[in-house]
């Protein structure tokens, strides 16, 4: 799976399981609701810098953003 897929799908999971919407997540991370969705839906390629920001909004190590999904299958 692509990385801006798999970043996507895992702060989406982490986003919700916190009980955020798209906009009250973005407000909280400074960002804009619409680039929110857009690294969700993964067509937006974020920065290391906006990784941490939204790792640290989560309160999880920025390395589990980009983390496979667990149940994911791997296609070679």
């Amino acid at each position: 799976m692509d990385v801006r897929r798999r970043l996507g799908q895992n702060l989406k999971k982490l986003r919700e399981e916190q009980g955020y919407s798209q906009e009250s997540f973005a407000d909280h991370c400074g960002l804009h609701r619409t680039y929110i969705s857009g690294i969700e839906r993964g067509v937006r390629n974020p920065t290391v810098v906006i990784v941490d920001k939204i790792a640290r909004a989560l309160k999880v190590p920025a390395g589990q953003l980009i983390d496979d999904v667990k149940g994911a299958t791997r296609k070679s």
